[in-house]
């Protein structure tokens, strides 16, 4: 008979293995979403990349799709985290826009966009994908929002350009230009805009007057 406690060392075991068994099989669905796209991520091509049993999908996530939206919110976090991070000492709209654009070449770089351009392909062709993935860019226009306010916080511009408005045009925008750059290649038209819209900043700016955080 089993000493007593077993049962739960046991269990606090299983469900260890069960957490690191899910993780690599989000990072497996991740990578296979940036090489096979929407198409080719299926249970056997995740199961093969992660090297386990493609039943361990379905018995942890119930479906390829959740695994795939589980991995689209892997993705999303750590952007997030790094947004959050960058954005923290920014004092300007031009230097927001200098980090916006610095993220953006890095997310091309890691691959980050194909992910999503890859799950909103695929919600076209999945039933019930289109809302989940929409909910996940959701919280993107919140944080935006929360960018621009404290950037424009107490200047002329926080009247002039309502925050919610804008955070929802430079998402969309922003979502247009990763799926544009990862279609056709190239992302140089892209960073002509960024700097564009780094000029139009700091003439608003100027128009406007010094924000809060740039004045002495």
């Amino acid at each position: 008979m089993a000493k007593a406690g077993t049962s739960s060392k046991v269990v606090g075991s299983a469900t260890g293995r069960s957490a690191d068994t899910r993780r690599v099989l989000v990072e497996a669905a991740i990578e296979t979403l940036k090489d096979a796209g929407y198409a080719g991520a299926s249970a056997r091509a995740i199961a093969e990349r992660a090297g386990s049993n493609q039943g361990l999908v379905f018995y942890h996530f119930g479906s390829v799709a959740n695994l795939l939206l589980a991995a689209l919110d892997a993705v999303s976090a750590d952007r997030l985290e790094r947004y959050t991070e960058a954005v923290a000492t920014v004092r300007s709209p031009t230097e927001l826009v200098d980090v916006a654009a610095d993220i953006f070449s890095q997310d091309l770089d890691a691959g980050y966009v194909t992910v999503l351009v890859e799950m909103i392909a695929g919600a076209s062709s999945t039933p019930g994908l289109g809302p989940e993935v929409a909910a996940r860019i959701g919280p993107w226009f919140e944080f935006a929002r929360g960018a621009i306010e404290t950037t424009f916080v107490g200047s002329p511009l926080e009247a002039l350009i309502p925050a919610g408005d804008v955070a929802y045009g430079v998402v969309a925008l922003y979502l247009g230009l990763e799926m544009l750059s990862h279609l056709n290649g190239d992302r140089a038209p892209a960073v002509a805009l960024f700097a564009h819209a780094k000029n139009l900043a700091g003439l608003l700016a100027a128009l406007g007057g010094p924000s809060p955080k740039e004045r002495p």
